[in-house]
């Protein structure tokens, strides 16, 4: 079964930090560019971020830059988002998935895993 498993939310003070990761099972990470994307309640999912399958390229969204950073790790075959000066408008549930680097669009190979839930609040 092909499955993604989010993990390291949690509830930080706004200008705090916070790394995502995300494992997979029954493929290998290393088969497609792979992204963050987020969804805070009633608004539609977004995408973040989207590494390619070397990791040599990245893209963002203009919300997030210079603030978040994405990494992987084929090894371990695990994809990292770290999320440094955290903000309210960044509270979201955090999913990974296969994505497109240019519109970091989903790319629906895998379907949406649990995701992890990060809350910015004082």
């Amino acid at each position: 079964q092909l499955q993604l498993v989010e993990s390291g939310g949690g509830l930080v003070q706004p200008g705090g930090s916070l790394r995502l990761s995300c494992a997979a099972s029954g493929f290998t990470l290393d088969d497609y560019a792979i992204g963050w994307f987020r969804q805070a309640p009633g608004k539609e999912r977004e995408g973040v971020s989207c590494i390619s399958i070397s990791g040599g390229s990245t893209n963002y969204a203009d919300s997030v830059k210079g603030r978040f950073t994405i990494s992987r790790d084929n090894a371990k075959n695990t994809v990292y988002l770290q999320m440094n000066s955290l903000k309210p408008e960044d509270t979201s549930v955090y999913y990974c998935a296969p994505c497109t680097i240019k519109g970091l669009m989903y790319l629906p190979v895998v379907s949406w895993g649990q995701g992890t839930q990060v809350t910015v609040s004082s």
